[in-house]
C-alpha cells in the first residue's frame, strides 16, 4: 500500500462543512462593501519581488524572513503574495485607475502566503479580505472605512470587537521620532534580541512590534510616536478623532502600535477580539499616502485594511447553524422506492436543480426509511416522497418536516414545488 501525501505544514483544507461561513462572509462582504461604494478587483497570487521590496519595505519581517520567493525561468525572482495591497496599487497604477475617476475604491478576497510559525488561526497559506481607498486624505475618510468595517464585523456576528487606533505620522516627523527612539536604546542593546539590534539600525520603528518579552518589557518606557507628531499629523489625527465620534464608535488610542509594514504613515488602526488569545487581532490597516508614488504612479493619497479570513471564521460560532442552513444543506430530498419512482426522481431532481433548488436523491434504491434517515442527516426542511401510489395518482408528497406537515403536489408543477420550497407560498 503507498503511502498517502498529506497536506503541507501551515496550508489548510476548507472542507466542505465550513465554505458555507467562508461563502457567507464573502457575501456580507460584497453587500456592505458595495453600498460604501467600493468595487470589487482580483489580483494575481504571483507578483515580482521587487514589488513586495519597494511596497512593504525591506526591513521588514515580512520581507527579510517570510515571503516565498523563486527564481523563474526567466531570470526573474518572483513572490507569492504576503499581502494585498502592493498588488493592488499595482494595479491601479499599471491600468490607470486613477485617470477613470479621482476616488477609487476598491476590495478583493484571496489567498496569501507568509513562512511563519503555524499556530491556532494562522497558517503558511491564509486569506484575507482586502479593501482599499484611494485618492482623497480627509481624516473623515478614515473614520468612514473604519465605520464599513466595524459595520461588517458586526454583520457576520463577531462578538465585542475592540477598536485600537494610533498615529505614525509622515515623512517630516518620522525622522524626529527615529532619533527619539535611537536615543533610548543606545546603552541597552544587550537586553534586546538579535532582530531587534538590527532594526535599531535599519528601522528602530519594528521594534515595537516585537514579540520578544525582554524586548516589549524595555520598550514600556520608550517614547511613543504621538509625542513627535508635526503640526498637520497631529491636525489630521484629532480630525481622524472627531469623526469616529460622530458614529458614536468606542475606540482606545494605542500609542505604541504600528503595524507591521513600512508603508504606513498617519492613521494606523487594528481591531482586536480577547477570543483568540496572544494573537488576537481580527483586522488592521492604516494611511499609506506615499505609497502609490513609490510604486512608480502619481502623487495619490491612500488607506485600507484587511481582515484575516481564518481567525474571523474560527470567531463566528454564533452563526454556524444559520450558515451550514443558507449554505450546507438541500433545499429538498427526494425519496424515491422502486425503479419507476427513481426515474421520475431523477428527472424531477434535476428540473428543480435548474430552477435553482438545491435537491438531493439516493441513488442506490434503499428502504424508506433509510432515505428519510439519510433526509435527516442533511437536515432537509423538505422531503418529497415517490412510490406507486404517488405514481398511479401522478402526484408525489412533499412534506414540510419542520412544521410535520404534507400535501400532494403533481410532479408536472416545478415553480408550485419552487415557491413552496421558497417560502413564497403555503404547502396545501
Amino acid at each position: 500500500m503507498k503511502e498517502t501525501i498529506n497536506a503541507i505544514r501551515g496550508f489548510k483544507d476548507i472542507l466542505p462543512r465550513e465554505t458555507g461561513q467562508w461563502q457567507m462572509v464573502e457575501e456580507t462582504a460584497r453587500q456592505v462593501f458595495s453600498a460604501f461604494g467600493f468595487n470589487e478587483i482580483r489580483i494575481p497570487i504571483v507578483e515580482k519581488t521587487d514589488l513586495f521590496k519597494r511596497g512593504i519595505g525591506e526591513a521588514t519581517d515580512i520581507v527579510e524572513k517570510e515571503m516565498y520567493t523563486f527564481l523563474d525561468r526567466g531570470d526573474d525572482y518572483l513572490t507569492l503574495r504576503p499581502e494585498a495591497t502592493a498588488g493592488v496599487i499595482r494595479s491601479y497604477i499599471e491600468h490607470s485607475l486613477h485617470a477613470e475617476d479621482a476616488v477609487t475604491k476598491l476590495y478583493t478576497f484571496g489567498p496569501m502566503f507568509r513562512r511563519e510559525r503555524p499556530q491556532k488561526g494562522r497558517y503558511r497559506q491564509f486569506h484575507q479580505i482586502d479593501a482599499e481607498i484611494l485618492g482623497i486624505d480627509d481624516p473623515r475618510i478614515d473614520a468612514e472605512l473604519i465605520l464599513m468595517l466595524m459595520h461588517f464585523l458586526t454583520a457576520v456576528g463577531l462578538a465585542g470587537p475592540k477598536l485600537e487606533i494610533n498615529s505614525l505620522g509622515c515623512k517630516e516627523c518620522r525622522p524626529v521620532f527615529r532619533k527619539m527612539i535611537t536615543d533610548f536604546v543606545r546603552g541597552k542593546e544587550e537586553g534586546f534580541c538579535p532582530d531587534c539590534t538590527r532594526r535599531m539600525q535599519t528601522n528602530p520603528l519594528r521594534i515595537f512590534d516585537c514579540k520578544v518579552e525582554t524586548c516589549r518589557e524595555i520598550m514600556t518606557s520608550a517614547p511613543v510616536v504621538l509625542d513627535a507628531l508635526c503640526g498637520a499629523c497631529r491636525d489630521h489625527f484629532d480630525r481622524f478623532r472627531e469623526a469616529l465620534t460622530i458614529f458614536n464608535m468606542p475606540y482606545e488610542v494605542n500609542p505604541r502600535m504600528v503595524r507591521g509594514l513600512d508603508y504606513y504613515t498617519k492613521t494606523a488602526f487594528e481591531v482586536t477580539t480577547e477570543l483568540l488569545g496572544a494573537q488576537n487581532a481580527v483586522a488592521g490597516g492604516g494611511r499609506y499616502d506615499g505609497l502609490v508614488k513609490d510604486l512608480g504612479g502619481p502623487d495619490t493619497p491612500g488607506i485600507g485594511f484587511a481582515i484575516g479570513f481564518e481567525r474571523l471564521v474560527a470567531l463566528m460560532q454564533a452563526h454556524d447553524e444559520d450558515c451550514r442552513c443558507r449554505h450546507g444543506r438541500p433545499d429538498l430530498f427526494i425519496a424515491a422506492m422502486g425503479e419507476e419512482a427513481q426515474g421520475m426522481a431523477f428527472a424531477l431532481c434535476n428540473k428543480l436543480r435548474l430552477e435553482g433548488i438545491r435537491t438531493e436523491m439516493d441513488y442506490a434504491g434503499k428502504s424508506l426509511k433509510s432515505q428519510m434517515k439519510r433526509a435527516d442527516k442533511l437536515k432537509c426542511r423538505y422531503t418529497m416522497i415517490i412510490g406507486d401510489q404517488e405514481i398511479a395518482n401522478n402526484q408525489a408528497t412533499l412534506r414540510d418536516m419542520q412544521e410535520s406537515r404534507q400535501a400532494p403536489v403533481g410532479f408536472h408543477q416545478i415553480v408550485h414545488i419552487k415557491k413552496v420550497i421558497k417560502g413564497e407560498k403555503p404547502l396545501d
